[in-house]
C-alpha cells in the first residue's frame, strides 16, 4: 500500500490493531478504493479504480470481507470514541440518533431478508412492499464546524433478521426493540460515564425499553414520540405505616394526551425552537410529568410534550423524555435532530453505494452495510484533520450559490487527497507521460472527485 497522506494515517493507526497485519494491508487497499469509486461498491469496482484490474491473487480482498479473523463491534467503538473526542466537548452530553434502513437486496442466498413496508416509496395513501435487509443504526449527532450544521454521525449498525429467518432456524425472533435496547446498552458500556442522549421514532416508545435505559447505574435519557392515547398516571403516592398489601405502582390516572389537547384549560406555552431545514419556528407547548403503565410492565417516569402550531400546518403531537427535568423546549430541540438521520441514510445510498454491493455470504453481509454506512463517518474524519480548522472548500457554479458545505463536497476534498494513492498502483516503471494543458487536468478531476453514478 502506498504512503498515505500523513493526518489520514494518524486516523488509520486506531483501527490497525484489530486486524492482522496482512489483513490490514489488503483493508486499507478496500478502504481507499470505496472512497474513491463511483457507482457500485463492490470489491471488483474498487480493484480497478485502484489500479489492481490485473490483481492475480483478488481473492485476497474478497476474503477480507468473507473470512478474515476480524471484529465489526471492535471497529464501531473505535469510531465512537473518535467521533466524541474529536466533535463533543468533555461537558456536553451525547446526543445518538437511533433509527432503521431497509437495504433493497433480492436473492434466493440472503438469508436474513424479509418483506418490509418500504419507508421512501411509501406514502399515508399507498403501502409499497420491499425485499431487503433491515439494519437498525445508531449515529452521533453533533455539528460539524466547518459544515456549520449538525450531521448525523454512523457508528454502530446491527442486522435485524426477518421473523422468517428465525422462525425457518428455531430462533426466538428479537423485535427491533430489543436490538434498540442492546444497542444502548452496548452505548452505555463503552461510555460509562458519559451523559446519553438517545433520539428515537415511535418504534422504540416500548415501556420495556424505557424502563431498561431508567435502570442502569447511570440512566441513559430516551426521547421519543408518545401515543396521544397512552396511560398516563399520577405518581403512586407514599405508603402509610401499617397498610397492608405490595406498594402501589401508580397513582390516578390522568387524562389521555388527546383529551388535553381538546381541553380549552390546559395551558399552552408559544415557544420559538430549532426546526427541521434548520429554520426557526414559534409553536405552542404544554407538558408535565405522569408514569407511563401498562399491567405486567414497569412503570416508567416521563416528562411528555405536546405540541401543537397556531398555523396549522401540521398536526399536533406529543413527545416523551425520560428525564424529567429537562425543559419542554430541550426536547423538542433534540428531537427535530433525528431528521438528520434520514439524510444520512439517502447520502450513503446516493455517494457511497449502499445498495449496491453484491455479496452472498452471511459474514461478509453482516460486514460490508455497517462499513459503507461507518464510511460516512470516517470520511468525515478524515476532512476534519485535513482541514485543520480551515474552511472547506464549496463547488459554486454561475446558477447556484451554495452556502454551506455539503457531505458531497466533504466527499470530493478527500478524493483529491487520495488520488495520488492510487498512481503507484497504476503507474509502469517507464511511465508514458501525456502533457495536458491545467485547466483540464483540473476538470477532469474535479468531475472525479464529485462524480456519483
Amino acid at each position: 500500500m502506498p504512503k498515505l497522506p500523513k493526518r489520514i494515517l494518524h486516523v488509520l493507526r486506531h483501527f490497525e490493531c484489530v486486524f492482522s497485519e496482512r489483513v490490514w494491508e489488503w483493508g486499507k487497499v478496500l478502504l481507499i478504493g470505496a472512497i474513491l469509486a463511483p457507482g457500485e461498491r463492490t470489491v471488483t469496482a474498487i480493484l480497478r479504480v485502484m489500479g489492481l484490474a490485473n490483481e492475480k491473487q483478488f481473492q485476497n480482498y474478497h476474503r477480507v470481507l468473507n473470512r478474515a479473523q476480524w471484529s465489526s463491534r471492535a471497529l464501531s467503538r473505535i469510531v465512537l470514541l473518535l467521533l466524541v473526542s474529536i466533535f463533543v466537548p468533555a461537558d456536553a452530553p451525547i446526543i445518538v440518533g437511533l433509527d432503521e434502513t431497509i437495504e433493497r437486496r433480492r436473492g434466493a442466498k440472503i438469508a436474513a431478508k424479509g418483506i418490509y413496508r418500504d419507508p421512501v416509496r411509501s406514502s399515508k395513501e399507498y403501502f409499497v412492499k420491499t425485499s431487503g435487509l433491515r439494519w437498525v443504526c445508531m449515529m452521533l449527532l453533533v455539528p460539524i464546524p466547518w459544515a456549520k450544521r449538525v450531521w448525523a454521525l454512523p457508528f454502530l449498525s446491527i442486522l435485524a433478521p426477518s421473523e422468517r429467518y428465525s422462525e425457518q432456524r428455531n430462533l426466538q425472533h428479537k423485535k427491533i426493540t430489543d436490538w434498540g435496547r442492546q444497542m444502548i446498552r452496548q452505548l452505555r458500556r463503552w461510555l460509562p460515564n458519559r451523559s446519553l442522549v438517545v433520539v428515537a421514532d415511535s418504534v422504540y416508545a416500548a415501556i420495556e425499553l424505557l424502563a431498561c435505559t431508567q435502570g442502569f447505574q447511570q440512566p441513559v435519557t430516551v426521547i421519543t414520540r408518545l401515543r396521544l392515547d397512552a396511560a398516563l398516571y399520577d405518581p403512586a403516592p407514599e405508603r402509610t405505616k401499617g397498610t397492608n398489601g405490595r406498594p402501589r405502582l401508580k397513582g390516578a390516572r390522568q387524562p389521555t394526551l388527546a383529551q388535553r389537547l381538546a381541553d380549552p384549560h390546559t395551558v399552552w406555552e408559544t415557544v420559538t425552537v430549532s426546526w427541521y431545514g434548520g429554520q426557526q419556528r414559534t409553536v405552542e407547548v404544554a407538558t408535565g410529568t405522569a408514569l407511563w403503565y401498562h399491567t405486567g410492565l414497569p412503570p416508567v417516569a416521563l416528562r411528555w410534550v405536546l405540541i401543537r402550531d397556531p398555523q396549522g400546518k401540521f398536526d399536533p403531537q406529543a413527545l416523551l423524555c425520560t428525564d424529567q427535568a429537562v425543559t419542554a423546549t430541550q426536547i423538542i430541540q433534540w428531537f427535530v435532530l433525528r431528521w438528520q438521520v434520514e439524510v444520512t441514510f439517502h447520502e450513503v445510498r446516493s455517494h457511497l453505494g449502499a445498495q449496491t454491493q453484491r455479496q452472498w455470504s452471511d459474514l461478509a453481509i453482516l460486514r460490508t452495510t455497517p462499513a459503507l454506512l461507518g464510511l460516512f463517518s470516517l470520511v468525515t474524519i478524515f476532512a476534519h484533520q485535513l482541514l485543520q480548522e480551515q474552511p472547506l472548500p464549496v463547488r459554486q457554479t454561475a446558477w447556484y450559490t451554495k452556502a454551506l458545505p455539503t457531505f458531497a463536497d466533504t466527499l470530493a476534498f478527500v478524493r483529491k487527497q487520495l488520488w495520488p494513492v492510487t498512481l503507484s498502483f497504476m503507474s509502469p516503471a517507464q511511465p508514458d507521460m501525456v502533457e495536458i494543458p491545467r485547466a483540464l487536468f483540473e476538470r477532469l478531476t474535479e468531475t472525479l472527485a464529485f462524480a456519483v453514478k
